[in-house]
C-alpha cells in the first residue's frame, strides 16, 4: 500500500508540472494545490508502512527514490520557469547523486538508509536525517518553499488580475517569508547529505578493500 502511494505521489506530480507548463492562472493554482497533496502524501506513505508492519528494504529505497524524483523535477521545473536560478537544481542533484551512490554501496553491505541496519555511524547523522524534529522541519520548508515558488510561477502568468493570491505576492514581507522557506530547504538538503557522506566513508573502504583482493580473471 506505502509503495502504491509512492507511485500515485509521483504521478500527481507530472499531472501538477504539465499544468504549471499549461500558461493558464487557473491550471497553475490548481497545481498549487496538488502540489500541498504531494507532500502530504510523503508522510503518510511512511506512516502506512510503519502501521502495516510492511516496511521492507525495497520500501525504504522506493520511498527515497520518489523523494528524489519530486525534488529534482521541481527544482528543473521552477529554474526553467525562470522562478529560481539553475544553480539550485544543480546542487540538489548533485548532492542527491553522491548520496544515493553512497547509500548503494552501504546497501551492499546490508546496510539499509534508515531502520533497525542502518547505514547511520554517528548520532549527529541520525539526528540530521532521522530525527523527528529535522524531519519535520525539513518537510516543513519543502512543503512552504516548493507551494511559495509554484505560486510565483501562477502569479506570473499572462493576464490582468486583482486577487488576493496576486495581492499577497505584492506584500514584502511575504516574499522575504517565502525567500527565507526556499534556501532554508537547500541549506537543509546539503546539511543533511553531508554526515551521510561521512559515515558512508568505512562502507566505501570496504568495498575498495574487496575489489583490491579479488584475483584477476
Amino acid at each position: 500500500m506505502a509503495n502504491v502511494i509512492t507511485l500515485g505521489r509521483v504521478v500527481l506530480l507530472f499531472v501538477s508540472i504539465a499544468l504549471l507548463y499549461s500558461g493558464a492562472y487557473a491550471l497553475a493554482l490548481l497545481a498549487t494545490l496538488l502540489l500541498l497533496v504531494v507532500f502530504a502524501s510523503d508522510a503518510i506513505d511512511g506512516i502506512v508502512a510503519r502501521r502495516r508492519g510492511s516496511a521492507t528494504v525495497f520500501g525504504a529505497v522506493f520511498d527515497i527514490a520518489g523523494d528524489r524524483v519530486v525534488e529534482n523535477a521541481l527544482w528543473i521545473v521552477f529554474a526553467d520557469l525562470g522562478a529560481i536560478g539553475v544553480w539550485a537544481p544543480l546542487l540538489v542533484m548533485t548532492r542527491g547523486f553522491l548520496v544515493d551512490a553512497v547509500r548503494s554501496v552501504a546497501l551492499g553491505a546490508g546496510r539499509t538508509p534508515f531502520g533497525e541496519k542502518t547505514m547511520q555511524r554517528s548520532a549527529v547523522t541520525r539526528f540530521l536525517t532521522a530525527s523527528r524534529f529535522m524531519r519535520a522541519l525539513y518537510g516543513v520548508a519543502k512543503l512552504v518553499a516548493f507551494t511559495f515558488l509554484t505560486g510565483l510561477i501562477a502569479t506570473r502568468t499572462p493576464g490582468e488580475r486583482s486577487d488576493p493570491l496576486t495581492r499577497l505576492y505584492e506584500q514584502e514581507t511575504f516574499l522575504v517569508a517565502g525567500w527565507f522557506a526556499v534556501y532554508l530547504t537547500l541549506a537543509l538538503t546539503i546539511v543533511r547529505g553531508l554526515p551521510v557522506l561521512i559515515d558512508a566513508l568505512p562502507y566505501l573502504r570496504s568495498a575498495e578493500e574487496v575489489r583490491t583482493h579479488e584475483p584477476l580473471p
